[in-house]
């Protein structure tokens, strides 16, 4: 079987994170493929939505391998295979993965199955819907390990939810249960384990019932403009604006509620 599962239906991208024995941690197949996958889905203009979660029921992913990635990383070992190589050839795959650059603008939901760890948090933090497991925890546990989360979670967090709660979950690196992130607005819903999935596919579909590119320039108005002043923000919000007003859909929604039926939205 793949380490990545990777299918399209309706609309939708799902991938799920395939390595269930070993918690899903991301192995350098995994990474050079993910950094694949967000790449050619920014281009497809048949996805409007991407879906990511992990195999089984014990982990949505335990962050990069210990006794792979992370040494590749580190450069600690030289690499043994195909895949190790194409990730030591370019080690910037692994931010690409874990979609640390804010620069990947189809809404991305996170089913959260089981333990997101280290850089399976990073994950999640970079997902804009995340449904969460009751079972499930999360935690960016690098700092026990002598590392620092370098996924795009220190620049995330703060903007996310209050300072000292992402202090407590960057400082103490141990995992928060669902109704701790909950709580403090890391995820939008706790649902039983077996109720995951299938929550997250009925959000999806829900989003898919808009406009792609609407979606996608929604998200990236908000995304970019995030941080900066009310001037930079709304310059960034017009420029989005516009781009969507060019496209057929934006004609095609309010001609369709005038004719009262559905509207076919094409991406264009």
């Amino acid at each position: 079987m793949p380490e990545i599962i990777f299918e399209k239906r309706d609309g939708v991208a799902h991938i799920t994170l395939n390595r269930p024995e070993k918690r899903n941690a991301l192995s350098p197949e995994m990474v050079v493929t993910l950094a694949e996958i967000w790449d050619e889905l920014a281009s497809d203009d048949a996805i409007r939505v991407a879906l990511l979660t992990g195999a089984g029921n014990k982990a949505f992913s335990s962050g990069g391998d210990l006794g792979s990635t992370i040494p590749l990383m580190m450069r600690s070992r030289e690499p043994r295979d195909d895949w190790e190589r194409r990730l030591s050839a370019d080690r910037k795959q692994l931010g690409r993965a874990v979609l640390r650059n804010a620069t990947f603008f189809k809404p991305l939901i996170a089913a959260i199955n089981g333990t997101a760890l280290a850089g399976g948090a990073e994950m999640v933090l970079a997902a804009d819907l995340r449904i969460m497991s009751s079972e499930a925890t999360l935690g960016l546990t690098e700092v026990k390990r002598g590392l620092i989360a370098g996924g795009g979670s220190l620049a995330r967090l703060a903007r996310q939810v209050a300072w000292v709660d992402a202090m407590e979950v960057a400082l103490v690196g141990e995992p928060i249960t669902a109704e701790h992130a909950l709580r403090i607005g890391l995820v939008n819903r706790v649902v039983p384990p077996d109720q995951v999935l299938a929550t997250a596919e009925e959000m999806a579909s829900r989003l898919c019932t808009g406009a792609p590119v609407a979606l996608a320039k929604t998200k990236e108005a908000m995304v970019r403009s995030n941080g900066r002043s009310f001037e930079e923000a709304f310059a960034i919000e017009t420029d989005c604006v516009k781009q969507n007003a060019a496209t057929e859909d934006a004609k095609e929604g309010p001609r369709a509620f005038m004719e009262k039926r559905p509207p076919v939205f094409t991406g264009r």
